[in-house]
């Protein structure tokens, strides 16, 4: 746990030793000013007022210096929060930037969004309010440990030998609690992206669960989240209950101890010096057991914060994509795969199975098969979305691994399914593709993807705000918004998955009246149905069971019976397939 609050502190790590070493000496000064409670009440049961007022007095100066440090130390603890809120997600978030892009599934991005806005509020509250009296709770006892030795041996045997019986007790109801917690806290990101995707998908809700269906999902979501709730409140109470009682458990002990010698002693005449050391030690018992119980009680808080700083070495966990010592610059914008493997985890089957390709430079590749034959999944390789775990994947001859990101970047555009757009202007989202982009460049490359015919209703042209995700959009205009963003880029290799899956015929056909003004010009990869656009590529590759089965320009292809002339006398019964009248309907 504290190994990944000081990777989160990162270059502010001093700051928190420091606070700690402050925490810990807090702890001892606390502890050596309860013993001289020792010689103050010695002093006033034998009798010497003045050795007890001398020992009075150290008291209370060691009562006023734990007064004072304590504010220090409570201010180191708030510097250590400010430094986590400062810091801490800048650093998760540079992490996060050299992630493999695949990384960024709805699942982790929404762990991901809990890590940064509840979970850091969290951590950055245990230096604050939490570690001070923890560290301190367990420093404080073991000062007293040793005056209870010196005042007793069985009493400090007996209280050495509790303190590994409660640590066993609350590492115990910290594993009962973990599970739920990490459930817990699962179920409330996932509650988080409903309620999110709840909000931005009203009108799909709506027009397909008229009758209150639309809440379906999220009502799952929310019941889970509470009954995951409901588990965690249980465990945490019946561990708060069971570290209390341990607690107690070794006041029981320590006080049976201390009658037992009691009555041993009463059978004789009992020397005042024992009765001396009876009243202190048992009243030393008690200051022993205050501090644990404070550890006891905030235990839950930190099984909490634990379960955060957990999701927080999950995601730095993530190896970041190696990075080349020394970056190697392409010599054209040829894409070339070699034997290529891969899958998207250990447990699950290969999707490309020794995959080997070139696609010269200037040329357009047009990737068809089925759903599930690796076609995403190769220009996603080519984008470098995740390294392959066998063969290499080449763009200018270089491997992707041995360029930067930055060279990489600039030598690839792309156009998928997923898109999303920034709350800003439409003129803003087509710049993320070009920064310095001029209004003319930006204009361009609007009307190139079609979307001046939006520009021409709207009032304000370029500068009509899109909404937070582009929600004052529909989905087919924000896709040919996310097209004019690639296009500025002006990328010599242009990967295109299915760009014009949500476009109307018209705006389908001037997609495909761009894709052919490019050719020749850019490099073009593109997996796409609509048999305009595969006709004009001038190579097709046909993929199968991650496998090219068919590789051909089109005209060869298609005499030869194989699967692009199957996948052509689909795509031409579909295309003219119509309703015909029914003879009989004016009978």
């Amino acid at each position: 746990m504290l190994k990944t609050f000081v990777q989160l502190l990162g270059e502010d790590a001093p700051v928190f030793r420091r606070y700690a070493g402050m925490a810990v000496f807090y702890g001892l000064l606390s502890g050596l000013t309860i013993t001289t409670l020792v010689p103050v009440l010695q002093g006033l049961l034998v009798g010497d007022v003045q050795a007890a007022g001398r020992w009075l007095l150290v008291l209370l100066l060691g009562m006023l210096a734990c007064w004072a440090w304590r504010r220090r130390v409570e201010r180191a603890g708030v510097a250590v929060g400010v430094a986590v809120l400062q810091g801490a997600r800048h650093r998760i978030g540079d992490h996060v930037a050299r992630l493999p892009v695949g990384w960024f599934t709805p699942e982790h991005t929404a762990r991901l969004s809990h890590v940064i806005t509840q979970g850091m509020m969290a951590v950055a509250q245990l230096p604050a309010h939490v570690f001070t009296p923890v560290i301190s709770g367990v420093v404080t006892p073991l000062v007293i440990l040793v005056a209870l030795f010196v005042l007793h041996p069985p009493l400090g045997l007996v209280a050495l030998l509790a303190l590994p019986a409660l640590a066993l007790v609350l590492l115990l109801t910290a594993r009962l609690g973990r599970r739920s917690d990490a459930l817990y806290q699962h179920h409330f990101a996932q509650t988080s992206q409903r309620l999110v995707e709840f909000a931005q998908a009203q009108s799909v809700l709506r027009a397909f669960n008229g009758e209150g269906g639309s809440t379906r999902w999220l009502e799952q979501a929310i019941d889970e989240q509470r009954r995951s709730g409901r588990d965690l409140i249980f465990l945490s109470s019946a561990s708060t209950v069971l570290n209390a009682w341990a607690v107690q458990a070794s006041f029981s002990v320590l006080l049976l101890v201390a009658v037992g010698w009691l009555n041993t002693r009463l059978g004789g005449a009992l020397p005042a010096s024992d009765s001396v050391a009876v009243v202190v030690a048992l009243l030393l018992v008690g200051r022993y057991i205050e501090p644990l119980l404070d550890v006891a009680g905030y235990s839950e808080v930190m099984r909490g914060a634990r379960g955060q700083l957990e999701a927080v070495r999950e995601i730095f966990a993530v190896a970041p994509m190696p990075e080349a010592s020394a970056p190697q610059a392409p010599r054209d914008a040829s894409v070339e795969l070699q034997d290529v493997h891969f899958r998207y985890a250990a447990d699950q089957a290969e999707v490309l199975r020794g995959l080997s390709l070139r696609i010269e430079p200037g040329s357009m590749t047009a990737l068809i098969g089925a759903s599930g034959s690796g076609k995403t999944t190769l220009v996603r390789l080519i984008a470098r979305f995740f390294d392959v775990e066998q063969g290499s994947v080449r763009v200018g001859g270089v491997d992707v691994r041995q360029m930067s990101s930055a060279q990489l970047a600039a030598q690839i555009g792309q156009i998928f399914q997923e898109h999303h757009l920034f709350a800003g202007s439409i003129a803003d989202n087509i710049r993320v593709g070009r920064a310095d982009a001029s209004d003319a460049q930006v204009l361009e490359a609007a009307e190139q993807a079609g979307v001046g015919e939006i520009l021409a209703r709207l009032p304000q042209g370029l500068q009509t705000p899109v909404g937070e995700g582009g929600a004052r959009l529909s989905g087919g205009e924000r896709q040919r918004i996310a097209i004019a963003r690639a296009l500025i880029k002006d990328a010599p290799i242009l990967l295109v998955d299915e760009a014009t899956a949500a476009l109307d015929a018209e705006n389908q056909a001037a997609i495909a009246q761009t894709l052919a003004r490019l050719r020749g010009r850019r490099t073009l990869i593109v997996i796409a149905h609509q048999l305009s656009t595969v006709a004009m590529a001038d190579q097709i590759v046909v993929l199968e069971d991650g496998v090219v089965s068919e590789q051909g320009a089109p005209g060869p292809l298609r005499a030869s019976a194989g699967r692009y002339a199957h996948f052509l006398a689909q795509r031409q019964a579909a295309k003219g397939w119509r309703v015909a009248p029914d003879p009989d309907a004016d009978r």
